[in-house]
This record gives C-alpha cells, sequence and structure tokens, in this order.
C-alpha cells in the first residue's frame, strides 16, 4: 500500500483526501487546525502549517510517504518541493515553487523565456513606490507578490489612487511587497495543465466570468471554451510554454491568460490544481479526466490517465448575498433536483456575515451544471441557483 501525504485538510483539500483513499492508498494529513473537516477521512493527522517549510519537511521525515500533494493552494507549494526534493521524491523543485508562487519571479520566469506577459513595475517598500511612481502607466493592476484569491488585487484607474491602492494590496501581502501591472483588456481564461515527464497536457481551457473592476473576483467557470480555435491554439501554446518556462516538468499547473488584441498574454500560473471547482468537478464532467487521480498518480511516479473519454459542457456559477447576518437558508434539496444540476455548495452558513465581493472568501455558495452545450449548463445555473432561499438581516437593524 503506497503512503501519501496531502497537504492541507480542509474542505479544499477534501476531495483529494477522498480520492486517495479511493485508490487504495494509506493517507496522512497535515494542517494546523485540529478540527480541519478532511483529518476525519485520512489514516493519520500531522499538526503542522502547510506553509511552515521546516515543519512538513519534519512530517515527511517522520512519516515517509512515497508521494506529497496538495490541491488547489499555492503557498504550500513551496513546503512540499522543500520536502520532496530532501526525500528524493517525484515534484517540483524548490526554485520552481518559488517561481510559481512570487509574481515578480514569475514574471521575470516569463520574460526572460519569451513569453508573453504584460509589462510591470516591482514595489518592495513603500521607497520603491516612490522612487518608480513616474514609470506607472494608468490603468493598471497592483496585486501582492505572494497571494491568491483575487486578495489584495485591485484596479488603478489614475495617479491619484495610487497610494490607497498600494496601502490595499500591500495589506494583503506576506512578505510586503508588490506589483504593478499593465491593465489587459479582453478575454480571460484559465488552462489546465498535466506536465509529465516535461511534456505539458491540456486538459481543458475555461471561460472565466469575473465582478470586473476594481476586484476582479471570480464569478463563474465555463467549460469548454467558446472562444475560436485559433485563439484556442494559441492559449494552448503559451500556457505551455509558460508551466515549462517556470520549470514545471511533472505535476499540475493552473494557467490564467488574457487574450487582448494583440494575442493572449500571461497573467500568472500556479504549480498546482485549479480552484473554484475547476479541478475537482469542471474537468472531470466536461472530459471524464480524473485530474485529482492524475496528479495523485505522479506524485507517487506513476504515469497519469489523461485520455477524454467525455465531451460535455460544465459549469459553475457563484452565488452573492446581501450585506448582512445570514438569518436563514432555504431551498438546497429543490436547487439539487433542477435539470442538469450536478452539484451545490454553501461555503457561508446561518450566523456568517455576507459581505460586498472583495475577494473568493466573500462568496456566499457555488451551483455546477452538467449539459450538452456551455449555454444549456448555464442556464441550468441560473435556475438553480435562483431556488437558493438567503435570507439576510442588515447589521445596522
Amino acid at each position: 500500500m503506497s503512503k501519501v501525504l496531502i497537504i492541507g485538510a480542509s474542505a479544499l483539500q477534501l476531495p483529494a483526501i477522498l480520492k486517495a483513499k479511493e485508490m487504495g492508498h494509506f493517507v496522512a494529513v497535515a494542517d494546523y487546525n485540529p478540527d480541519a473537516i478532511g483529518i476525519p477521512y485520512a489514516d493519520q493527522y500531522f499538526n503542522a502549517s502547510t506553509i511552515d517549510v521546516e515543519a512538513i519537511c519534519k512530517v515527511a521525515q517522520e512519516f515517509r510517504p512515497d508521494g506529497i500533494m496538495t490541491l488547489a493552494t499555492d503557498m504550500p507549494m513551496r513546503s512540499i518541493a522543500a520536502a520532496t526534493t530532501q526525500l528524493g521524491l517525484p515534484g517540483i523543485s524548490v526554485e520552481t515553487a518559488l517561481k510559481s508562487t512570487d509574481k515578480w519571479e514569475m514574471i521575470k520566469a516569463f520574460v526572460a523565456h519569451g513569453v508573453e506577459a504584460p509589462r510591470y513595475v516591482f514595489l518592495a517598500d513603500e521607497k520603491d513606490l516612490q522612487t518608480h511612481r513616474s514609470e506607472i502607466s494608468y490603468p493598471c493592476i497592483m496585486k501582492p507578490t505572494d497571494n491568491a484569491g483575487s486578495r489584495g488585487v485591485i484596479l488603478v484607474n489614475n495617479p491619484s489612487e495610487l497610494d490607497d491602492a498600494y496601502c490595499y494590496s500591500r495589506s494583503q501581502s506576506r512578505s510586503g511587497r508588490v506589483i504593478v501591472e499593465e491593465y489587459m483588456r479582453g478575454k480571460e481564461v484559465s488552462v489546465e495543465v498535466i506536465v509529465y515527464q516535461g511534456v505539458p497536457h491540456v486538459l481543458a481551457v475555461t471561460d472565466k466570468l469575473t465582478t470586473g473592476a476594481p476586484y476582479f473576483v471570480e464569478m463563474g467557470h465555463s467549460q469548454p471554451s467558446q472562444l475560436p480555435e485559433t485563439d484556442l491554439v494559441q492559449i494552448r501554446d503559451l500556457a505551455s510554454r509558460a508551466v515549462l518556462a517556470v520549470g514545471i516538468n511533472n505535476g499540475p499547473a493552473h494557467v490564467e491568460i488574457m487574450l487582448t488584441d494583440k494575442g493572449p498574454k500571461m497573467v500568472e500560473l500556479g504549480a498546482r490544481m485549479g480552484g473554484d471547482c475547476i479541478t475537482t468537478h469542471l474537468v472531470p464532467l466536461s472530459t471524464g479526466i480524473d485530474m485529482v487521480k492524475a496528479t495523485i498518480d505522479i506524485a507517487l511516479g506513476k504515469e497519469p490517465d489523461l485520455r477524454q473519454t467525455i465531451h460535455k459542457a460544465s459549469v459553475v456559477r457563484f452565488v452573492a448575498a446581501k450585506e448582512g447576518i445570514i438569518q436563514s437558508i432555504e431551498g438546497e434539496e429543490e436547487v439539487l433536483r433542477q435539470p442538469n444540476i450536478k452539484h451545490l455548495q454553501l461555503f457561508k452558513h446561518i450566523g456568517d456575515e455576507s459581505t460586498e465581493i472583495h475577494n473568493s472568501l466573500d462568496r456566499v455558495a457555488c451551483v455546477i451544471a452538467q449539459a450538452a452545450t456551455v449555454s444549456e449548463a448555464i442556464e441550468a445555473c441560473k435556475q438553480g441557483s435562483e431556488k437558493l432561499k438567503i435570507v439576510i438581516e442588515n447589521k445596522a437593524e
């Protein structure tokens, strides 16, 4: 029986824990939270922060796994890379983990390898902000170099907004460093990739729906992309070159690309599977490819099965609610009875606060559908979401 160490035991990691168990592996999880939802489903638990590199390496030395993985979180990749390097297990290098989790190192790698990317200015501190202020063109996007889930990402329209935007982005940066990038207009997509023995395999291109300016929080995804094939050929090529530019030779990658009027350009990537239910639900529903299983297999040094067996459409739509305290949530069973609806997940519950959407943690729920066409799946999500009744009490009352 192979031993798999999964870094993280939150709801995000639960599909990986369950899949590894289904595959017959002995599964250990590491998480700082002893009450994490995934712990009861694993065979062994280690109390360690997923982003504490030294602690995760100690866990790996004690558990001696045959493979180490995480599902859809960026920063734990640094811990995993250090641990797999120490134990001689399959995985990305420490250098690649840095390039995949630090947006400044990432964009430098893109530029060095001729990968199309936006113009950028790096700000290490407030002194840099003053030094490089004149180099910044507007509108632009400011974001932390080391966070995810749209946290700290903001559109800056003109110089008068720069200082406030800098404070907002810096507040969401672990290192205090931020990057200012050219504001790219166009159609944004994400690309799910599995790299095996140095060869990138594009599994799906996903159309993305966001809140738009100023925070650009993702509110929906759909597969397959409805872009023309001529654009998709360029997007697949760019995604493949980008993952190799940061050094991903074995494992998954989630790549975000903007299709501009000058062709596709990179937004960013992660050396991990996509979140937002893209990997766990949309890819298998639209292609039949089990990307979670493929990632576990690669972590164990096995060849993944990447054969497409389904040709359908899949869509996820996220649900927002009015601001206030959630008093009740009804209609869950009715949502799941709607045609083509495959999944409903609540992120907030009774007593939680519903806020304006500034990042992915502010969303209340999601609905997932599978249908013959993207338009049918989108309509199914719309009909399903309308059955979910969320009662909010205004905080001011």
